[in-house]
């Protein structure tokens, strides 16, 4: 099997799975807990949370452990737009995350106002756009880091310098780029930003915010205080053991995959007649291929491709089994027709040229005998 759908989900690392094995074990103990077994788990957890902050140039008191990317998308999108004393406005770009979209919409059902910005077609937004969005009453912006569907990749340094300018704070997801770009919190100028585990390494059901101190806040669960009150629940040490283990072993020089990547999409562009990439050219994931193919059907090429051994997707994973066209590439004015042709390749710093020359040579096999136009030889 050639596995291609990275931004789905990754496999869990040797080292993580090794780093996390005494906490499922022999040390099991309720970091809450006022004994010694107690506190080897609160350590370790401390631990954690320490490894994490260094590898974003945070505090350690910024770190909040989460079940994954959409309790922190949840929680930074609600918890500082109902904590902030500006006003009752926030703002979205449209091709935003399921977790940061429908928690900007319930917050318009308790009244806050909520301005979603276009992107162009390559899927940016315009700072411009941001800047005339900006309000005094704007209580918070959320804007991706890196698409989940297209790649990419969104200038967040410049954004968030816009909101700072007005003193509104700033979130971003940073799901899909924490393998690959740096988040130093300082750089980026976030006050908030979520990464989910199992993107980078570690299992499902654990991710982190960073919520930048004296940043508002109301939590989104109450309860027993854990995570100094701002996300109650008794912490899988395991969990955000593994997660720091995989962070710290995420990262790496880029330009190798880059190059495959380059390769990869200008055979599929030469070589499938009618294809048509989606997002940004240069702006893009290094492991992130996503294409549309007009006339045809995205699933049927996808069972096409898993029947010769390849396994990828049609876009978020978030979304699978929905007959909608994706939300992303309608805002990046693409017919909605022509969205659910939709097929996107991701991988990472492993996968190989000959994978991905293999992937190629059966998509123009299995779009060929999709459209009715006969397999090529």
């Amino acid at each position: 099997m050639i596995y291609l759908d990275e931004a789905a989900t990754t496999p869990v690392r040797r080292d993580v799975l090794e780093a996390m094995w005494p906490y499922l074990g022999s040390e099991f103990g309720n970091p809450s807990s006022h004994h010694e077994v107690g506190e080897l788990a609160a350590r370790a957890l401390a631990q954690a949370r320490t490894d994490v902050a260094q590898a974003l140039g945070a505090r350690s008191s910024e770190i909040i452990f989460t079940s994954g990317g959409t309790e922190s998308d949840n929680s930074a999108v609600k918890g500082v737009a109902l904590a902030s004393p500006r006003g009752r406005h926030v703002i979205v770009s449209a091709i935003e995350h399921p977790a940061v979209l429908e928690s900007a919409e319930f917050l318009g059902r308790l009244g806050f106002e909520v301005t979603v910005l276009g992107v162009d077609h390559d899927g940016m937004v315009a700072p411009a756009a941001l800047e005339a969005a900006l309000r005094d009453d704007t209580t918070l912006v959320s804007i991706q880091h890196a698409n989940n569907e297209v790649g990419t990749i969104q200038q967040i340094e410049t954004l968030s310098r816009l909101a700072a300018a007005r003193g509104v704070p700033f979130h971003t997801d940073a799901v899909q780029s924490a393998s690959w770009l740096g988040l130093d919190v300082g750089r980026l100028g976030v006050q908030a930003m979520s990464i989910s585990g199992h993107k980078i390494g570690a299992p499902k059901g654990v991710g982190i915010l960073y919520l930048r101190r004296r940043t508002p806040f109301e939590p989104l669960i109450h309860g027993g205080g854990q995570e100094s009150g701002r996300r109650s629940g008794t912490e899988n040490v395991a969990a955000a053991v593994g997660f720091a283990a995989a962070l710290r072993l995420a990262g790496g020089s880029n330009d190798d995959t880059v190059a495959r990547r380059d390769a990869f999409i200008g055979r599929v562009l030469a070589q499938v007649p009618g294809s048509v990439l989606t997002g940004h050219r240069q702006h893009r994931l290094p492991g992130s291929g996503s294409f549309v193919f007009p006339g045809t059907s995205g699933e049927a090429i996808l069972l096409e491709l898993e029947s010769r051994g390849t396994v990828c997707s049609s876009g978020s994973a978030c979304a699978a089994g929905s007959d909608e066209p994706s939300h992303v590439l309608t805002a990046m004015g693409i017919d909605a027709a022509t969205a659910q042709t939709a097929v996107r390749f991701t991988f990472g710093r492993t996968t190989s040229t000959h994978d991905l020359d293999t992937t190629v040579d059966d998509l123009i096999r299995a779009v060929a005998s999709v459209s009715g136009r006969g397999t090529p030889a």
